[in-house]
């Protein structure tokens, strides 16, 4: 879809090299533009042969340029490469790409077409503007994290990166619409992409339930709450997750394990008080989750193993 256009990528680490990674998937030529020390990722941990797995899994399809910015020659070998450019990405802090002289105000009278993308934590103004972060800081501010929390309600850093991904994410679907709009008006545009902003937008549901219902996880069936809706340990200590949000799978299921005094309970408490869901992790527990797997393969009532990512790799290839 995106083949011949051609995007600079100026960014580091993780957010802006999956968004331009992203673009390259979808048929752009992505060139990455990288300080003579090289991007940090290259040295991150966890490594193979030496170089960064972040940076190996990024790099993928593109071609690597070493450019000091710094230095006049720098800044003119940049200018050059905007001249043919579609799409530009760098996730400096506001103001450094002004001090550089590579700003957008600077390169759109260079290539008045590109698509000048700012991807950063906090977004272009506001008094969180200018400071320094990583993913577990947007997560932390936005809100996001404190809906990730253990059994004593404690907040806990998951393990993916949301922040990271999900803010390049929205990087690419601003850079896909303003080519799109470009497309009509022939002029190319500045985005102002947030990390922090990009969470934001994600719980608006979340802001509208907390605000109108006082509750602050959600929608409860959505969060293990409801017996219909929550994870079970398996005989062999693996997981299951049942999703019969919807009534016709929750019945299906409490027919098929021979159950049919549980359909009136469809979204009952998963508390210890509630006799349905202690008889619930005791049916589970009796059976290995190979069995629970095969069941629900068998029956349309939204059951799956909680797979590893190794399992997954193999899983998501044959169904």
């Amino acid at each position: 879809m995106l083949k011949g256009n051609l995007v600079l990528d100026l960014s580091t680490l993780l957010p802006g090299p999956y968004a331009t990674t992203r673009l390259a998937e979808l048929g752009a030529t992505v060139w990455k533009v990288e300080p003579p020390g090289g991007d940090p990722a290259r040295f991150a941990r966890p490594q193979q042969d030496g170089v960064g797995l972040v940076y190996q899994v990024y790099i993928s399809g593109k071609q690597v340029f070493h450019i000091d910015l710094k230095t006049k020659a720098g800044r003119l070998q940049l200018y050059h490469m905007a001249k043919d450019a579609d799409v530009l990405l760098h996730g400096f802090r506001p103001g450094v790409a002004e001090r550089l002289d590579i700003g957008y105000d600077r390169l759109k009278e260079i290539n008045s077409r590109l698509v000048y993308c700012a991807l950063t934590g906090y977004g272009q103004v506001g008094p969180w503007a200018r400071y320094a972060g990583h993913d577990i800081n947007y997560m932390a501010v936005s809100g996001m994290l404190s809906q990730h929390h253990d059994i004593n309600d404690h907040p806990i850093i998951p393990t993916v990166q949301w922040a990271d991904y999900l803010g390049g994410q929205a990087a690419v679907e601003a850079i896909l619409a303003a080519l799109v709009a470009r497309q009509r008006s022939g002029q190319g545009t500045f985005l102002d992409v947030s990390m922090t902003g990009a969470l934001r937008r994600l719980l608006m549901m979340h802001d509208a339930i907390d605000a109108t219902a006082q509750l602050t996880n959600g929608v409860p069936e959505l969060t293990g709450q409801s017996v219909s809706y929550h994870l079970y340990e398996t005989q062999d200590g693996r997981w299951i997750a049942l999703g019969a949000l919807e009534f016709k799978f929750w019945e299906a299921f409490c027919r098929e394990v021979g159950r049919e005094g549980w359909v009136a309970h469809h979204h009952s408490a998963a508390t210890s008080d509630n006799p349905v869901f202690r008889e619930l992790i005791d049916l589970f527990r009796s059976r290995p989750l190979v069995d629970w797997t095969d069941l629900g393969r068998r029956v349309d009532c939204c059951l799956t193993p909680v797979l590893t990512l190794r399992e997954a790799r193999q899983y998501l290839q044959q169904v």
